[in-house]
């Protein structure tokens, strides 16, 4: 199979091109900076693409069997109007302008799977949270929203669609992982805003086996939760995290902090949650490898 895959020299980007390849598949992948993405993973046939801009090259998409749309700038930053505009750019019009070049594909992909994020639910407070639970009102949500309708308009060109709202996937070098275990590991580390919010966690792994399998599955349409079984508190996945590293996890951080560090804005919506489980995967017949966060900690841990 070829396919093309935006964002693909990112933190889930290039995990998803590394498994394509692994099995054999073809990859293309657009870069603003193609020779430096080239540097990175050689094996990828790499095309210059400027997303909020432009349409991809044609030149990209020939025989291309699908699509992977991973693009988008990093959400976790202060919330700025500017910010604000370039976060959604990179969503919705990068989508867009993607959507736009497949039109004028002869022939065209037959499925486009494109990322969306928990995010597009709000805060739920404890409520369980499936594909069918309506988007929120936060500029996460809207984001979202936007994002998927850019996604969808490939339906009126025949292709299947599948939109994958992820969660926060759990990768030692990358991520939410990444930035909790400094602290943890000097025993500092403790529960945000009192710990009461939902985490919707993936193991990294599922994570990229969820994208394939949809990837896969001709019959694969619509929308799926890239969330783990297993939802936890933000309490349970600090006291989770110091026991597997024998530290303790103790040291609360108030939502002031968070709100400094961030904004008002972004510091209110990383104190919310969603208990987000993956409905449709799950009555689909995925199998999660990693459905429990302790086992899959330890898992990540020990690589």
């Amino acid at each position: 199979m070829r396919v093309l895959v935006t964002g693909a020299s990112g933190f889930l980007g290039s995990r998803v091109t590394d498994a394509l390849l692994a099995r054999g598949d073809e990859v293309i992948g657009l870069s603003r900076d193609p020779e430096r993405a080239r540097g990175a993973n050689p094996t990828v046939r790499w095309h210059a693409w400027n997303a909020t801009a432009e349409r991809p090259p044609a030149s990209a998409l020939e025989g291309v069997d699908a699509v992977v749309n991973l693009i988008g700038e990093p959400i976790d930053q202060r919330w700025t109007e500017e910010a604000k505009q370039r976060i959604r750019a990179s969503r919705e019009r990068a989508t867009k302008n993607l959507v736009d070049g497949l039109s004028a594909g002869d022939p065209r992909p037959r499925a486009l799977i494109s990322q969306s994020a928990v995010g597009y639910y709000g805060d739920c407070g404890d409520a369980i949270v499936d594909e069918s639970t309506p988007a929120g009102t936060t500029f996460d949500a809207g984001v979202c929203a936007a994002w998927e309708a850019s996604a969808r308009a490939a339906e009126e060109l025949g292709l299947r669609v599948a939109v994958i709202r992820t969660g926060l996937v759990l990768d030692p070098s990358a991520g939410l992982l990444k930035q909790l275990l400094p602290p943890f590991r000097l025993g500092v580390g403790g529960p945000i805003a009192g710990g009461r919010q939902y985490m919707p966690w993936i193991h990294v792994d599922d994570w990229v086996r969820l994208v394939l399998w949809v990837l896969d599955g001709e019959d694969r349409a619509g929308t799926y939760n890239g969330t783990a079984t297993h939802p936890v508190t933000n309490a349970e996945l600090s006291k989770t995290l110091g026991h597997v590293l024998g530290r303790p996890a103790v040291m609360p951080v108030p939502k002031l902090a968070m709100k400094l560090r961030f904004g008002s804005e972004l510091g209110e919506v990383v104190t919310g949650g969603q208990r987000a489980v993956p409905r449709r995967a799950l009555d689909a017949g995925f199998e999660f490898a990693h459905p429990e966060l302790e086992p899959a900690l330890r898992n990540l841990l020990d690589r």
